[in-house]
């Protein structure tokens, strides 16, 4: 059993959460945390339209998503480990921003939010992107809505921010 590699949580959990925490060792089916407005959750991957509608929260997926990432995303963020280098066709483009993690305080938080995850699961993901931190950061995004951006930006100038890229339109 290979828990990023198994769904164990069904579609549409966190759907319109306003608090609380969750961490699932697993996959997340379709549509997890849709209308989220303030929960945090640490999850080992997610079927299609994750973060739908999202307004508030933090939503860290340890694995591979589905497409149509954070369509209609207005707030909250979200941070999701690409190792295979294939969110930037799955993220829908229309409301939100994908960045590569940098040194900032939001990979304090990721790395926090990934420590609670080991803590809680027992997670052999989180035990190995902590273990390899410095090789492995690089494989994250941190998912934004576009108008959160702008302060980010100003705050660390010369940053690599996608907003929309050829590659990157969710195939219809």
């Amino acid at each position: 059993f290979v828990p990023h590699q198994n769904v164990i949580l069904g579609n549409t959990a966190l759907y319109g959460a306003t608090s609380g925490r969750l961490f699932a060792a697993g996959v997340a089916g379709e549509r997890f945390g849709v209308r989220n407005s303030g929960a945090t959750a640490v999850i080992e991957g997610a079927g299609e339209h994750c973060c739908e509608y999202m307004t508030g929260g933090t939503v860290v997926v340890l694995g591979e998503t589905g497409r149509n990432f954070g369509a209609g995303m207005t707030g909250g963020q979200a941070f999701v480990y690409d190792v295979d280098e294939k969110f930037q066709q799955r993220y829908n483009t229309e409301l939100i921003a994908i960045r590569r993690l940098q040194n900032t305080p939001h990979e304090a938080e990721l790395r926090e939010l990934i420590q609670q995850h080991l803590e809680k699961t027992g997670s052999q993901r989180a035990k190995h992107l902590l273990a390899d931190w410095e090789a492995q950061r690089q494989f994250f995004w941190h998912v934004m809505p576009k108008d959160d951006v702008v302060a980010l930006e100003a705050a660390t100038e010369g940053s690599d921010l996608i907003e929309e890229t050829p590659d990157s339109k969710v195939a219809a």
